[in-house]
C-alpha cells in the first residue's frame, strides 16, 4: 500500500477537507496515473451528504478523472508510462453476467464497482475517487484520451458526456429526428452538443428565458419557454425524443404531452421523489418513458474518440480544490457554466 492525498467527507454533515489514505500498489493488470483534473458531478454532493443512502465514510468523491500514467503492471498491454488516461464512474464489474458480456458493465447484474463510495470485488475494501493525487485501476476500466483536446474540458465527458451520448446512440438519434433537452446544466449542455452533432433538430425546453442565448450558442436550433402556455402549445405532440436531465421534482405529464406518437422521454436525471404518471399520457400515443445511465467501457471509449474527432468538449470552470465546498453551494444555485473541474495541481 502507498500513501495518497485527497479531499474527503468524514461524515454526511461535515465539509470536504484534506485527508491522507492508502491505495494499493499496482498489480499485474493495474494502471497507476497521476490525476491532473477531476470534474465535479452533482452526484458527488448527493453521495457525500448520504442523500441516496448507503454512503461509505470517509469518502473521497470524483468520477470524471483524467491524468498521466506513471506505472503499469507487468501484464498491462494497453498503456505505458507517459500516456494520457481517464477513469469514469466505475472501476470494475463481475465481467461474467450477461450485461458485462455485452459490454454493458454499467448494468452489471452483480453490481459494478463504483469509482468511489463502493467496495472492491473483495467486498470489503472501499474505493476512493478522483479528488486525489493519483489512482490505481485495472487497465480494462481505464480509457485512452486524445492529446488534441484540453484535458480540463475532457474530464466531464467521463460522466456528463457519456450519460447523454449513450441514450442518443442507443435510440439511434440523428438526422430527421426532433429532439428536446430539458435542463441546461452539466448533462443538458452535453445533450445539446451531441444531438446537434448527430444531425437532429434540437430544442431547449427551459423555465428560464435567460438560457436561450446559451442554448443556441451550444447548438440548439429552437428554444421553448415552458412557462409560456402558447410556446408550450406549439410543441405538443412534436418531439421524437426528449432528454430529461432534471434532478429536481417536475411534471412528467407535461413532458410526455410534447412527444409525438411513439415518442420517448429518456430520463437521465434522478429526482428525489417518485413521479406520478397519468396512464393515458402513455397509451394515448404509444409513448415510452425510459431511463438510461452511463455507458459501458467500449461505448465510453467510442464517445471519447468521437469527441476528439469532432472537437466536442464540456464547457467548464476550473477551480482550486480548496474551493470545493463553495463550488458545491454554487452548484446548488445553478451558478456554473456548466461543470466545475478541479485542477489537482492545487492539492
Amino acid at each position: 500500500m502507498t500513501e495518497a492525498k485527497g479531499y474527503a467527507a468524514q461524515t454526511a454533515t461535515t465539509p470536504l477537507a484534506p485527508w491522507t489514505f492508502q491505495r494499493r500498489e499496482p498489480g499485474p493488470h493495474d494502471v497507476q496515473f497521476d490525476i491532473l483534473y477531476c470534474g465535479v458531478c452533482h452526484s458527488d454532493l448527493h453521495q457525500i451528504r448520504d442523500e441516496w443512502g448507503g454512503s461509505i465514510f470517509p469518502m473521497v468523491p470524483g468520477h470524471e478523472i483524467v491524468g498521466r500514467v506513471t506505472k503499469v503492471g507487468d501484464k498491462v498491454t494497453k498503456f505505458k508510462a507517459g500516456d494520457l488516461a481517464a477513469v469514469g464512474c466505475m472501476v470494475d464489474s463481475c465481467r461474467e453476467c450477461e450485461s458485462c458480456r455485452e459490454g454493458l458493465e454499467q448494468y452489471c447484474e452483480n453490481g459494478n464497482t463504483g469509482t468511489y463510495n463502493s467496495l472492491e470485488r473483495d467486498g470489503k475494501s472501499p474505493t476512493y475517487g478522483g479528488y486525489s493525487n493519483y489512482i490505481v485501476t485495472d487497465e480494462d476500466f481505464v480509457l485512452k484520451v486524445s492529446d488534441k483536446l484540453p484535458l480540463a474540458n475532457v474530464a466531464p465527458l467521463l460522466c456528463a458526456g457519456i450519460t447523454t451520448y449513450s441514450p442518443l446512440r442507443h435510440w439511434k438519434v440523428g438526422k430527421g429526428h426532433k429532439v428536446a433537452v430539458i435542463g441546461l446544466g452539466g448533462l443538458g449542455h452535453m445533450a445539446v452538443k451531441f444531438a446537434a452533432s448527430f444531425g437532429a433538430e434540437v430544442t431547449m425546453l427551459s423555465t428560464s428565458p435567460s438560457k436561450e442565448a446559451d442554448a443556441k450558442a451550444l447548438g440548439a436550433h429552437k428554444f421553448v419557454l415552458t412557462k409560456d402556455k402558447d410556446q408550450l402549445k406549439s410543441v405538443r405532440n412534436y418531439f421524437d425524443f426528449i432528454i430529461d436531465t432534471v434532478s429536481a421534482p417536475h411534471d412528467y405529464n407535461m413532458v410526455l404531452s410534447l412527444l409525438k406518437t411513439n415518442g420517448v422521454q429518456i430520463c437521465v436525471g434522478v429526482p428525489p421523489t417518485p413521479a406520478q404518471i397519468l396512464g393515458f399520457n402513455l397509451i394515448g400515443k404509444r409513448r415510452s418513458l425510459a431511463g438510461s445511465m452511463i455507458g459501458g467501457i467500449a461505448e465510453t471509449q467510442e464517445m471519447l474518440d468521437y469527441c476528439a474527432e469532432h472537437n466536442i468538449v464540456s464547457d467548464v470552470e476550473v477551480i482550486d480544490i480548496k474551493d470545493i465546498n463553495e463550488a458545491y453551494e454554487r452548484m446548488l444555485k445553478g451558478d456554473v457554466r456548466y461543470r466545475f473541474v478541479i485542477d489537482m495541481a492545487t492539492l
